[in-house]
This record gives C-alpha cells, structure tokens and sequence, in this order.
C-alpha cells in the first residue's frame, strides 16, 4: 500500500503543477467537483504516461478510474507505474520509456 501512497502523493503534486488546483484529498470526486473536465481528460493522461512511464489507452479506461486520486493511483499501479519519479529509477530503465 506504500507504492499507492507513494503515487497518491506524486498525482496530488501533478495536479497542482498541471491543472493548478489543489486536491483537498485522495477520496476527493474529480469529476463532480468540476476538477476535472473533458479537455483535462487527455492532458492527465499524458502527464500520467510521462510521469509514471506508462501507456494506457482510452478504450481500456473506465471513467471511473480517474474519479479520485485514490483511483487513480490503483490504475498507475495497476499497469506498472512507477512509484518513485523517473529520475530516482536507473538510467537503463528510464531509457525504456
């Protein structure tokens, strides 16, 4: 559950360099809120491939996948992101992204 953490607290900082907005938590409804929007939608999954070094496409997302952070976070663990950011990892695996 660390990794999930770990990533939870990596998400919360993306959003507030990408989007600008701090997520008050981990449980917090992305999409309700307005967090979250439809244009936001292909930039968070752009930003989730190039900080966690994952591909994940559209058709194999559920919607509410990308509700919370939490979710979020289970979906980056669940198709092997890296917990720890891409420069902490060794220069050979970071060359496979």
């Amino acid at each position: 559950m660390t990794d999930v953490n770990a990533i939870i607290e990596r998400l919360g900082a993306l959003y507030v360099e990408s989007f600008h907005v701090e997520v008050p938590s981990s449980d917090t409804d992305l999409l309700e809120t307005g967090i979250l929007d439809s244009f936001q939608f292909v930039e968070l999954l752009f930003a989730l491939e190039q900080r966690f070094g994952l591909r994940i496409k559209i058709e194999n997302i559920d919607l509410d996948d990308l509700r919370t952070l939490s979710r979020i976070a289970r979906l980056v663990a669940a198709n092997g992101g890296a917990a720890e950011p891409a420069a902490a990892r060794s220069s050979s695996s970071a060359a496979d992204l």
